[in-house]
């Protein structure tokens, strides 16, 4: 016979909603930049260096869009974490995963940036995942 415990609900300490707020500002921050990477992008396309062989093969007016609609995605989803909004963060996980993967396939075009970006987007993904709304534990 199994005896089932009900765990008491707690707030979240401060840390982490400072952890949320701190999410929510960076998806908003990376979808400004993202934006105008994209921005860039679509308006010169030699701001980015050509890259002649390579397995994911978009050019660069392909990745000023797909970076514009990521940033303007994230610039809302940011601002929703913000106001803490319930959607806000099941869309943030989402979009943070996206741009994960844009920013992977981005590699060649700017490594650097783009290994940062796969960092705060992990970040992201880790913090609204973990965090519990309700104050309930996981």
């Amino acid at each position: 016979m199994t005896q089932h415990t009900q765990r008491a609900r707690t707030p979240n300490p401060g840390w982490v909603e400072g952890g949320v707020f701190f999410a929510g500002v960076l998806l908003l921050v990376e979808g400004v930049l993202a934006v105008l990477q994209g921005i860039s992008a679509l308006a010169a396309d030699d701001v980015y260096s050509r890259i002649d062989s390579y397995v994911y093969k978009i050019n660069l007016t392909g990745w000023g869009w797909i970076l514009l609609i990521l940033g303007v995605l994230g610039i809302f989803t940011g601002v929703g974490i913000l106001n803490k909004v319930e959607w806000a963060r099941t869309v943030g996980i989402c979009l943070a995963s996206l741009s994960m993967i844009a920013q992977f396939l981005f590699l060649p075009y700017a490594p650097i940036w783009a290994l940062v970006i796969i960092g705060i987007d992990f970040f992201v993904i880790w913090v609204l995942a973990t965090y519990q709304p309700d104050g309930s534990a996981a």
